[in-house]
């Protein structure tokens, strides 16, 4: 059988020292770019391949980041939202392309997250995705920043008081999606979500709703407003409650795009055309818009983008960089859901 190749192999083709080599496998910036050029290319040509968990090991590392969902209820039980399972192909690109691996695990098995993962050195770090009520999520932040545990949040605006987080601009998609609806000669729009607290990304949505309505000289009716959560189900409960107490409303602006598909099936099965009667609005892009009927407009979040940031953001906290808040931007797909 044949000897695999060691770091010394490396080095004596290379003409470097092994430690020389060691560093530059592990991406250290002490080592010139040209060295490392040449430890790489002798790596290549002896088919070396790098022994993540001993070299983690040394390091006192894992290589491996944890990625925690929080369980949402879903129409196949897969009790992961839609948007963030499309940011996972990225997000393992992402953890390859830097040496890690991904472990996917949900956040309410785990009483202690960083007992859990990063005390017992699973993952250096955590990354966040979904908090239902944020209200009743707050505390476990909390306790991740006494301990000192590298994490990084998607989305929620409120979590940067406990460290770097990642989120879509969401006040912006509120106002794009609803400035569309009013520029489609719409007047009156329900708003479809939850505005609170305890939902901090929706109640970010709300103000672009409600800023769309003041530019254009228009006054955001509270009566149209119907709380709902962002489940197909909620959707469709919520767009039943406005024909069932007599809403006068042409428009429906909501704050996903799995409620909006829900509230456009009600609207169908109570004999409301949509677009012509009722233009709807959602939020995400999810694959499941195009495929509507009519296909959904919707305010898109860039998942690609959104993984690959969530990624990279962790590692450089673990790395000891400084790690700031990003706001990716949203862009407005319009499709025949909206115009009448």
């Amino acid at each position: 059988m044949q000897r695999r190749p060691t770091s010394f192999d490396i080095a004596a083709l290379a003409g470097v020292s092994q430690p020389t080599v060691s560093r530059a496998l592990s991406g250290n910036p002490a080592v010139s770019a040209e060295t490392r050029a040449k430890v790489l290319a002798a790596a290549e040509q002896l088919n070396y391949k790098v022994d993540k968990n001993a070299s983690g090991l040394r390091r006192q590392q894992s290589r491996t980041l944890a990625l925690l969902f929080f369980e949402d209820p879903t129409p196949d039980d897969t009790l992961i939202n839609p948007f963030y399972l499309s940011m996972l192909g990225s997000m393992v690109r992402c953890c390859a392309s830097h040496g890690y691996d991904l472990l996917i695990s949900f956040q309410q098995l785990s009483d202690d997250w960083h007992v859990d993962y990063e005390d017992s050195r699973k993952a250096d770090g955590i990354i966040l995705l979904g908090y239902g009520d944020y209200l009743q999520h707050r505390p476990r932040l909390e306790q991740l920043v006494e301990r000192g545990t590298h994490f990084i949040c998607w989305g929620n605006p409120k979590a940067a008081e406990f460290g770097a987080v990642v989120g879509s601009d969401n006040e912006q998609g509120g106002f794009d999606g609803t400035q569309h609806l009013i520029e489609a000669g719409r007047r009156r729009i329900a708003f479809v979500g939850t505005a609170s607290d305890a939902y901090p990304e929706f109640l970010d949505r709300h103000s672009g709703y409600c800023r769309a309505h003041a530019e254009a000289g228009l006054a955001a009716d509270p009566k149209l407003m119907v709380a709902a959560g962002p489940s197909e189900e909620e959707g469709r409960t919520a767009a039943a409650e406005l024909v069932r107490k007599g809403a006068e409303f042409d428009a429906i602006f909501a704050t996903s795009d799995l409620a909006a598909i829900g509230a456009m099936h009600a609207l169908q099965e109570m004999g409301r055309d949509v677009p012509r009667d009722v233009s709807v609005v959602g939020f995400d892009d999810l694959a499941a818009a195009g495929y509507a009927r009519p296909p959904l407009t919707t305010v898109a979040q860039d998942a690609k983008a959104a993984g690959a940031a969530l990624v990279e953001a962790l590692i450089d906290l673990i790395d000891g960089n400084e790690v700031r808040n990003r706001l990716l931007p949203v862009s407005l797909k319009v499709r025949g859901s909206s115009l009448p």
